[in-house]
């Protein structure tokens, strides 16, 4: 692929001379094939993504069932964070669920870039803690919220979702079987009809 991270939208306002050099020498993108698993549980992650374009889903496999547990698209970052900030194993999986353009993020890069370019480290910083209040936020929706409110939240935050990956993975990530999102779903289009 010819695009290098310094052409991405907004990147050459933010990176000098000498980092946009840097980060196309060592952080490439890739495109991935539909069902590519970017990382398997067990191994430790030694590389981490922005999503360009496509869908990569976060799983864990509970004694054969598989369980979502996040989806990510276009402009999000894809990351085992555990894995990867402390080099130890995954206990869950990435994997494609569209074909994918993802920049891809080594840790030996990482290593490189933020011994070189302190300012670099505290860009990303900023970027992991905003994710990780996304993320306590959505996990305590999860808790406290009913299947039907948790599938209203996610049509009103992400509608493309339900056209993107398959009904079983959307009712997994909901934490509902298919049947349930199917009955969930009849039972909103119900009400809506009813107003």
């Amino acid at each position: 692929m010819d695009l290098k991270p310094s052409q991405l939208p907004g990147m050459a306002e933010l990176l000098s001379p000498d980092e946009a050099r840097d980060m196309d020498r060592l952080v490439p993108i890739k495109r991935f094939k539909k069902g590519t698993v970017l990382l398997k549980a067990g191994d430790v992650a030694t590389a981490s993504w922005y999503c360009l374009e496509g869908c990569v889903h976060m799983y864990y496999d509970v004694d054969g069932d598989l369980r979502t547990t996040e989806f990510y698209t276009e402009g999000q970052p894809v990351a085992s964070l555990y894995s990867f900030i402390h080099q130890v194993p995954a206990n869950h999986y990435l994997a494609c669920v569209e074909d994918c353009t993802l920049v891809v993020w080594s840790y030996a890069a990482e290593r490189e870039l933020f011994g070189k370019y302190p300012k670099l480290e505290s860009s990303c910083r900023v970027s992991i803690e905003s994710d990780f209040g996304a993320h306590q936020e959505k996990l305590a929706g999860f808790i406290t919220k009913t299947p039907e409110q948790r599938y209203l939240d996610l049509m009103a935050e992400r509608p493309d979702l339900p056209q993107r990956v398959p009904q079983y993975l959307l009712a997994s990530y909901l934490g509902v079987t298919p049947e349930s999102l199917s009955r969930i779903r009849k039972r909103i289009v119900a009400k809506e009809a009813a107003r």
